[in-house]
C-alpha cells in the first residue's frame, strides 16, 4: 500500500495523527483548542518527531492547513531486545525490523516477548510502534500481601516483568498477572 498525503485542518487534529512539517514527520501527542477573549483562536500541540522521538510544542492558528500523512498499519510481534534496538516481526511476512529505543519511547517499560503491537509504515520503513493501551504483566517483586485486606484502600509499589513499576492494592502478590493501562501507568485489575 502506498502512502497517501492530504491536507487537514486543525479541526481534524487527533492524538496519534501523523503530519509532515517542513519535511519532518511529526505525531500529535496532545492538542488543545484555545479561544482567548481577544484575538483569534489557536491550537496548542505537543508533537513528537517520528524518527528521533524528540518532543516539541507548536502552536497553530485555528483552521490552519497541514499535510496529514497516511501510514500503513501492520500487526507485529515483539521478539527481543539487543542493546538499544528492539526487534519486531511482521505477522504476515515474518520480516524482522529493528527499532531504536527513541522511537518506542516510554512504551519500552511495557514490552514483553511475543506481545502484539501495531506497526505504522511509510513505504517499507517501520516508523511508529504502538503497544495496546492495556497490557497484562506479571508481578515479579512487591511487599507481601496482607490477608483479608481487600478494601482498606492502601497501596504499595510493585515491579512488573517488563520493568515497569505501578502502585497496586495491598492484596496483590508476586506472581499475580495484572491488567495495566500503560498510557497512565496505572493498575486496573487482576487479569483473568
Amino acid at each position: 500500500m502506498q502512502e497517501e498525503s492530504k491536507l487537514a485542518s486543525t479541526a481534524d487534529f487527533r492524538n496519534g495523527m501523523v503530519i509532515e512539517l517542513d519535511g519532518v514527520l511529526m505525531q500529535i501527542v496532545d492538542f488543545q483548542h484555545v479561544k482567548p477573549g481577544k484575538g483569534g483562536a489557536f491550537v496548542r500541540t505537543k508533537l513528537r518527531k517520528v524518527m528521533t522521538g524528540a518532543v516539541l510544542d507548536k502552536t497553530f492558528r485555528a483552521g490552519e492547513k497541514v499535510d496529514e500523512v497516511r501510514l500503513e498499519n501492520r500487526t507485529m510481534q515483539y521478539l527481543y531486545p539487543d542493546g538499544d534496538l528492539y526487534y519486531f516481526m511482521d505477522n504476515e511476512t515474518f520480516e524482522q525490523f529493528p527499532v531504536s529505543k527513541d522511537v518506542i519511547g516510554d512504551q519500552v517499560l511495557y514490552l514483553k516477548e511475543n506481545i502484539e503491537v501495531n506497526g505504522l509504515f511509510r513505504e517499507d520503513s517501520l516508523l511508529i510502534v504502538e503497544l495496546p493501551f492495556f497490557v497484562n504483566l506479571k508481578v515479579v517483586d512487591t511487599d507481601p500481601g496482607i490477608k483479608g485486606d481487600t478494601v482498606s484502600g492502601g497501596s504499595k509499589p510493585a515491579k512488573l516483568e517488563s520493568g515497569a513499576m505501578v502502585n497496586v492494592p495491598l492484596f496483590i502478590e508476586v506472581g499475580d498477572i495484572l491488567k495495566v493501562d500503560r498510557r497512565i501507568n496505572e493498575y486496573l485489575e487482576r487479569a483473568k
